[in-house]
């Protein structure tokens, strides 16, 4: 039986392949970016979102509606599409040329990694079944190429005009943080977790400069050897002491050498704080937690995706700290990332093994131990404590001054509901998963971090 609209026309059936070739062609619109004033592409891209949610189901556009589109009455991703471009318009005003790079790497990545994943099959992402590597490998190039041809053309436009070797880096570090993070199991629509990955990259790149990474390379290239002979001792212990996995070693020797590089020994003592009091609260009450089911797996050993989450947002701050003209402020991202990744686990392993009563954020309803997003008054107060204890570390390690270390820790603590929140609605229908909130926790400690001391300044 032919499916049909409202208004009883015969509707195309769905296919997956015709969408995402609709997906695609949508990024042409990004070249409009070269003659429209940010707040004329925003009015647009809102014009564009009001479209997709009145006229285009009522067009014949429901033939783009997924099985779950059609179950819930709307297309999600067809909304958020419009949303997710408002947002790097808005997070990127005066560089709309990296918003263009954005806007493709969404279009053609995304679009490339369906396709391209679909047809060619092949090998698999050892951490999610369902992506191939082909896909991914899609998403990266094909990603990249859009966005770096879309940022050239819109390039005339900025003024003033960036040199096209810094778009093409930041473009490509952009693809293929966003195919990382489009390759991940977590429930979250790609049209939103894809744009946020990409624009995270784009946002502190459009801050890069030239002469501020010749005036760091000296130092960053002295700190390397030393990294080096630092942290791969130091992460082989951990994986003997099985505090991290052996994936979880390998990469938490490269963030290591990352962070001792670019932030110097300071950085690395609070980065070995930091993981230090995660593993450590973890060890804490296992009995308890494991009566209960609420131990972490692996005795609380940490992984690969753990690292990343905990540690990736810092290890960019790092980055930034030596190639942009704002170190001072970049190194407060990178505490207070850090602290809110520390203080996150010392408070959720804390709650567990020692909390009388937990409940559910927002709603504070009365919750058992363990449950994805709860808190309790034991967890909150040791998390507290543990956010003011690493920000601490990291003033007497001279990465941050006293006014910063509160501001730091306030980053933190705010972070922290933030992700209890989300933990509480979005993980158990496995939109997000924990690896997901942690990166959401840090991100937020830093960007609240950096908001205050703006404010302050």
């Amino acid at each position: 039986m032919p499916v049909r609209d409202t208004f009883g026309r015969s509707e195309v059936p769905f296919s997956e392949t015709r969408r995402q070739i609709v997906h695609l062609a949508m990024g042409a619109f990004a070249l409009l970016l070269r003659d429209l004033a940010w707040w004329q592409a925003a009015l647009a891209a809102v014009t564009a979102f009001l479209f997709n949610l009145i006229l285009l189901p009522r067009l014949g556009g429901r033939w783009l509606y997924r099985p779950a589109d059609r179950s819930r009455g709307y297309p999600l991703g067809i909304l958020i599409y419009p949303l997710s471009v408002l947002l790097l318009i808005l997070a990127l005003p005066n560089r709309l040329d990296l918003a263009a790079a954005g806007w493709g790497i969404l279009a053609a990545g995304d679009s490339a990694a369906t396709l391209v994943g679909r047809r060619v099959g092949g090998p698999r992402l050892p951490w999610n079944g369902d992506k191939s590597v082909a896909g991914s490998l899609a998403f990266a190039v094909c990603g990249s190429a859009a966005g770096i041809a879309l940022a050239l053309w819109v390039r005339p436009a900025v003024t003033p005009v960036p040199a096209p070797g810094a778009i093409v880096a930041a473009t490509v570090a952009a693809a293929v943080v966003a195919a990382l993070v489009e390759s991940l199991p977590v429930g979250l629509d790609d049209n939103i977790s894809v744009p946020i990955g990409a624009g995270l990259v784009l946002l502190g790149a459009q801050n890069m400069t030239w002469n501020a990474w010749l005036e760091a390379w000296p130092t960053v290239r002295a700190s390397l050897a030393g990294a080096v002979l630092l942290n791969v001792p130091a992460a082989t212990v951990g994986w003997l002491a099985r505090t991290v996995t052996p994936g979880g070693a390998v990469v938490g020797a490269l963030i290591g050498i990352l962070v001792f590089a670019t932030t110097g020994a300071g950085g690395w003592v609070l980065l070995f704080a930091s993981f230090f009091a995660a593993a450590a609260s973890s060890k804490l009450g296992l009995k308890r937690k494991s009566v209960l089911g609420i131990a972490e797996a692996h005795g609380g050993q940490r992984g690969p995706g753990n690292a990343i989450a905990n540690c990736g947002l810092a290890a960019w701050a790092g980055i930034l700290a030596v190639t942009t003209p704002h170190r001072e402020i970049a190194l407060l991202a990178f505490v207070a990332a850090l602290a809110a990744g520390g203080s996150d686990t010392v408070a959720s392993e804390i709650g567990k093994a020692w909390g009388s009563r937990t409940y559910s954020v927002p709603r504070f309803a009365r919750v058992r131990p363990g449950t994805s997003g709860a808190v309790s008054l034991e967890g909150t107060a040791a998390g507290l404590v543990a956010a003011l204890g690493l920000a601490a570390v990291g003033q007497m390690a001279g990465l941050v001054h006293g006014t910063f270390v509160w501001i730091a820790a306030a980053g933190a603590f705010a972070a922290s509901w933030v992700e209890s929140a989300l933990g509480s609605t979005l993980e158990a229908p496995g939109i997000l998963d924990n690896d997901l909130l942690n990166f959401i926790n840090t991100t937020v400690a830093a960007i609240v971090a950096v908001v205050l001391a703006r404010m302050m300044l």
